[in-house]
């Protein structure tokens, strides 16, 4: 590691893990049980595939790191009220693609209450389901809504005696989940720190490199370079590094342009570490001077920021935050006469659909967007 670098955080321990595990089980009825995927391998091309990266609920709910598991939650079961499915313990494809815990080591390593090799899954999960009124289950996930119809044709088509009552409800557990998720613990967010921490240092890197006459994807070999040298897990998103015209292009990923003398460079990027995100948005002139213009320019966004972040405090919320920068924007464009209130369309209408057509900000954590709770947190008025 860097001699500058600061601390790692401590990982997420056990007893935090079954802290969210309880909140999560107490809030369900007791004829209720979740049905929770982990991610799965994805392939790349032909046998080979890409990083594996853990789903973040269930990450958030396990800490389990391995792909193909499932978590069960059942409320008041006497033998447990957590179950994990995953991969056996295979020598052969062990020697190809790493160890594994097998259910043995997933009780030990993870603290759930029983855990079984995916070949039992589905008997074990007829057995564990019956009785349940309601599923929840993330009903966005294709794959898990499979699973949940096959397991629910099965059990209607069992003797009554043997199921009582049917399992016939579905329900959505993500918006139960992040509302959960988005309240962070002290050590979710030493976790965000850091992985902050790590995209600003990059941040700086690609700062300090940057020259007319490089490519936009030598900056973004700086700025990944430093994720990784820094103890990153990889990209929170795909980096964007958009000099010149590309810059307003909100989600530019090509990044294979020159960079050109006089042209301002937007790079935003981040840093993964242990599944947390790092988002950092930086705009700067290529040659490292701004011109007249862009400088006027510049301050007016600056100045917008600062406001919004000044303005932040418990019980404000991202609409207001926005509707502040919008208007502090279209004020400084006033200023600058870039735009005139013309009596037909408002500036703020003009800056927010012609520039500023994408919000303000959004929550952070495990994801670079806690996106299934955005728009009912964000659309609130205080």
């Amino acid at each position: 590691m860097p001699l500058d670098a600061p601390p790692r955080p401590s990982p997420i321990d056990l007893d935090e893990y079954r802290r969210r595990r309880r909140r999560l089980i107490d809030a369900l009825p007791t004829d209720a049980a979740v049905l929770l995927p982990g991610a799965s391998l994805v392939i790349r091309s032909r046998d080979s595939e890409f990083p594996f990266r853990q789903d973040s609920d269930f990450h958030y709910l396990t800490g389990f790191p391995e792909p193909d598991a499932l978590l069960v939650l059942l409320p008041g079961r006497a033998e447990g009220e957590c179950v994990l499915f995953c991969q056996d313990r295979d020598p052969a494809m062990e020697t190809w693609t790493g160890r594994r815990l097998g259910a043995e080591g997933a009780v030990r390593a993870h603290g759930v209450d029983q855990a079984f090799e995916n070949a039992e899954r589905d008997t074990r999960l007829l057995e564990l389901l019956a009785g349940r009124v309601t599923l929840y289950l993330p009903l966005g996930d294709a794959s898990a809504l499979r699973l949940a119809e096959r397991l629910r044709g099965e059990l209607l088509t069992r003797p009554c005696q043997a199921v009582q009552p049917p399992l016939l409800a579905f329900a959505d557990v993500t918006p139960m989940l992040h509302e959960q998720r988005l309240v962070k613990s002290d050590a979710e967010l030493a976790l965000l720190r850091h992985a902050g921490e790590i995209s600003a240092h990059a941040h700086c890197r690609a700062m300090r490199a940057c020259r007319p006459g490089l490519a936009e994807y030598q900056l973004q070999a700086e700025l990944e370079h430093e994720f990784r040298w820094r103890g990153g897990s990889g990209l929170a998103y795909a980096s964007i590094v958009a000099g010149g015209r590309n810059a307003g292009i909100l989600h530019y990923i090509d990044n294979r342009e020159p960079l050109c003398d006089g042209d301002l460079v937007l790079i935003d990027a981040g840093a993964e570490f242990d599944l947390y995100a790092g988002d950092i948005t930086r705009t700067f002139p290529v040659n490292g001077r701004f011109s007249p213009a862009q400088r006027a320019l510049y301050e007016v966004v600056l100045e917008a920021q600062e406001r919004a972040i000044a303005a932040v405090r418990p019980g404000t919320t991202l609409k207001a935050l926005h509707r502040g920068v919008v208007r502090d924007l279209a004020a400084g464009l006033v200023a600058l006469d870039i735009l005139a209130d013309d009596g037909e369309e408002t500036p703020e209408s003009i800056v927010a659909r012609r520039f500023y057509p994408h919000g303000t900000s959004h929550w952070l954590g495990s994801m670079s967007t806690m996106s299934a709770i955005i728009a009912r947190m964000a659309n609130h008025d205080a």
